[in-house]
C-alpha cells in the first residue's frame, strides 16, 4: 500500500515537472512551434506554397511587413504605438518615386538621392510623432491616429490622387533585385534586423527602452531622459516605414497613393503575436521577426485558397485579439 502511494506520489511529481518545462518550452519557443505548424498545413494544403517562387514571395512581402514591424517594436516596448506607418510608408513612397521618375520633373534624379528623400519624409512626420508624444505628452493613440489621417492626405495632396509611373531601373533594384538569388529586399531587411538586434540588446539606449516601457517614472528617477528615449523610438519607428515605402514603391514599379493601406495592422499584429506586451517594456526582436513571417505566410496562404480578402481582415483580426488575450493570461499566472 506504501509503495503504492509513493509510485502515485512520484507520478504527480514527474507529471508536473514535465508540465513545467512544458510551459517553459512553449513560452520560449511557442511563436516557433506556431510557425512550424502553420507552415506544415498550408504546405499541404496547397501543391504551390513550397515552389521557390511563391516562397521568394512571401520574403519580399514580409520583408515590408518586418520593417515595419521592428520600428513598431521599438514603439511598443515603450508602452507606446504607432498606428501611422501604413500611411508615412504610402507618402514615403510617393516622395521617393517622384524623384526616381521622369514623369514627374522630367528627367530622374540618382536613385540615391530618391532614397534618402524618402528616408527623410519617413524620418521627419516619424518625428513629429515623437515630439507631441514624448514633449507635450499626448496619448500616442491619439497623436497617431491624426497622424495616420495627415500623411494619407498628404500622400493624395502631393500625387493628385494619381500614380508616379516610370521609375528608373536602379530605383527599381531596391524591390525587385536578387543578389545569389536573394532577394535584395530580404537582404536589406536582414541587416535592419540585425542592427535593431545590436541596438536593442548591446547598448545602453537599448537598455533604457526596455527601462521606459517597464516603468517610465523609476526610469526618469534613475536618470533616464526618458522624453528623449520616447521621441527616438517614433523617429525610428518613421525611418524604417519610409523604408517600407520605398521598397514597396520599388516592388510595384510606380508611387501609389493608396499604398501601405492596413498595413499598421499586419505590423502591430507581428510585433503582439511575437510576445511583446502592449502594455510595454516586454518583447524580443527574434519574437516579432517570427511574427512577421507568420503574418506573412497566413496572407500568402490564404491567397493561395482563394479566401476572400474581407475574410481574410476578419482573421487577422482575431489573431490580433488571441494575441492580446494570452499575453492578459500569462500575466495573471505570473
Amino acid at each position: 500500500m506504501e509503495n503504492e502511494r509513493e509510485t502515485a506520489r512520484s507520478a504527480r511529481k514527474a507529471s508536473g515537472r514535465f508540465a513545467a518545462v512544458a510551459s517553459a518550452v512553449m513560452r520560449e519557443y511557442g511563436i516557433v512551434v506556431a510557425f512550424v505548424i502553420l507552415f506544415v498545413i498550408l504546405a499541404l494544403a496547397s501543391s504551390y506554397f513550397l515552389t521557390e517562387r511563391n516562397l521568394l514571395n512571401v520574403l519580399q512581402q514580409t520583408a515590408v511587413n518586418g520593417l515595419l514591424a521592428i520600428g513598431m517594436t521599438f514603439v511598443i516596448l515603450t508602452g507606446g504605438i504607432d498606428l501611422s506607418v501604413g500611411s508615412i510608408l504610402a507618402f514615403s513612397g510617393v516622395v521617393s518615386a517622384s524623384f526616381a521618375s521622369s514623369a514627374n520633373f522630367g528627367h530622374s534624379s540618382p536613385a540615391i538621392v530618391a532614397i534618402l528623400f524618402g528616408l527623410l519624409s519617413g524620418l521627419v512626420l516619424g518625428m513629429v510623432n515623437g515630439v507631441l508624444v514624448a514633449r507635450w505628452r499626448v496619448p500616442a493613440f491619439v497623436v497617431t491616429l491624426g497622424m495616420l489621417s495627415i500623411a494619407r492626405g498628404l500622400t493624395f495632396i502631393y500625387t493628385n490622387g494619381m500614380p508616379i509611373p516610370n521609375i528608373e531601373s536602379q530605383f527599381l533594384f531596391i524591390g525587385q533585385g536578387f543578389v545569389a538569388r536573394i532577394p535584395f529586399a530580404v537582404i536589406v531587411f536582414a541587416f535592419v534586423y540585425i542592427v535593431a538586434w545590436v541596438v536593442l540588446y548591446r547598448t545602453r539606449f537599448g537598455r533604457y527602452v526596455y527601462a521606459v516601457g517597464g516603468n517610465e517614472k523609476s526610469a526618469r528617477i534613475s536618470g533616464v531622459n526618458t522624453r528623449l528615449i520616447m521621441f527616438v523610438v517614433y523617429g525610428i519607428s518613421g525611418i524604417l516605414a519610409g523604408l517600407g515605402g520605398i521598397i514597396l514603391t520599388a516592388r510595384t514599379t510606380a508611387g501609389l497613393p493608396q499604398a501601405g493601406t492596413s498595413y499598421e495592422l499586419d505590423a502591430i499584429a507581428a510585433v503582439v503575436i511575437g510576445g511583446a506586451s502592449l502594455a510595454g517594456g516586454q518583447g524580443k526582436l527574434v519574437g516579432t521577426l517570427f511574427g512577421a513571417l507568420i503574418i506573412g505566410v497566413i496572407n500568402n496562404g490564404l491567397d493561395l485558397l482563394h479566401v476572400s480578402s474581407y475574410y481574410q481582415q476578419v482573421i487577422k483580426g482575431l489573431i490580433i485579439i488571441g494575441a492580446v488575450l494570452l499575453d492578459s493570461l500569462r500575466k495573471k499566472e505570473e
